[in-house]
């Protein structure tokens, strides 16, 4: 589990591809501090699992599900990429509840200043969009952000300049793809409201059965 609190941005210095899955190679500093090998790892806002370390780098397995469900598929060497390691046990949760299992993608269709800060607004399909509410959390790029205004076909988030200056969005433009989370809460609550009531079971009480043990 993780916040969406990136902890640096690292760089993918090689890729190696398969028919459907990639190895990447990532140089980092941070987060190398305590990363082991088998250690999972947020790139991008997506969970991928350590299975070597060198010197300054760490390499993951990205297989073919993650690469569908990403924009790792477009991912080339020297992209930068935001970087955050699990949430400790009784560590301080100040961004909100990241799984690291990307919904889908979206494409940023818009980019303006709004006073200091910088507005996003980001297309998406309906699929994802059904989670986003407006004042509500969610991820772009592994990113804990704030959802500003949701419409039937996009939504818009807005981030302050630090924001802008430590991670990826500060790059990205119109055009440009994302990784998108919505808020893990939404989809356990919409599968209990949705969930069909339990068929209520015979208790096995029965006149009978009182007599019989001299309750009646």
């Amino acid at each position: 589990m993780f916040t969406g609190l990136i902890e640096e941005m690292g760089a993918v210095t090689a890729i190696q591809r398969t028919a459907k899955s990639i190895l990447l190679t990532i140089k980092a500093d941070k987060v190398l501090e305590t990363l082991r090998l088998g250690d999972s790892i947020a790139v991008n806002g997506a969970c991928l699992t350590v299975v070597a370390l060198h010197d300054k780098l760490f390499t993951a397995d990205v297989m073919p599900e993650t690469v569908q469900q990403t924009t790792f598929k477009q991912l080339q060497a020297g992209a930068p990429v935001n970087l955050e390691r699990p949430l400790a046990y009784g560590g301080r949760l100040e961004g909100h509840l990241v799984s690291g299992h990307v919904d889908g993608i979206g494409v940023i269709s818009e980019y303006k200043a709004d006073d200091i800060a910088w507005r996003y607004r980001v297309n998406c399909t309906p699929a994802v969009l059904r989670y986003v509410v407006a004042k509500g959390s969610i991820a772009i790029d592994g990113i804990s952000l704030t959802v500003v205004d949701v419409n039937d076909k996009s939504f818009s988030v807005s981030i302050i300049p630090h924001t802008a200056k430590v991670t990826t969005l500060g790059k990205k433009r119109p055009g440009d793809e994302v990784n998108l989370e919505t808020d893990l809460l939404a989809r356990y609550v919409e599968k209990l409201l949705s969930a069909k009531p339990a068929a209520p079971q015979a208790s096995g009480l029965t006149l009978a059965a009182l007599q019989r043990n001299g309750f009646a």
